[in-house]
């Protein structure tokens, strides 16, 4: 079972993807939203995993 829902929107005014991110997966609204600021979903998505697998990645204090 999913434990959160990531998904790609359009903003209206400006024609930039942003992610909605749901936590838990179901829930109704979004649990964080990002800046309209990428030309693509795909290029929404891609950083998103990036920003993730740079945090995972990071050494621990």
């Amino acid at each position: 079972m999913p434990t959160l829902r990531i998904e790609p929107r359009q903003d209206s005014a400006t024609g930039l993807f942003y992610l909605e991110v749901f936590l838990p997966a179901e829930a109704p609204s979004p649990f964080v939203s990002t800046a309209p600021r990428y030309a693509s979903a795909a290029a929404a998505e891609q950083d998103l995993i990036a920003t993730l697998t740079a945090a995972a990645n990071r050494p621990r204090a």
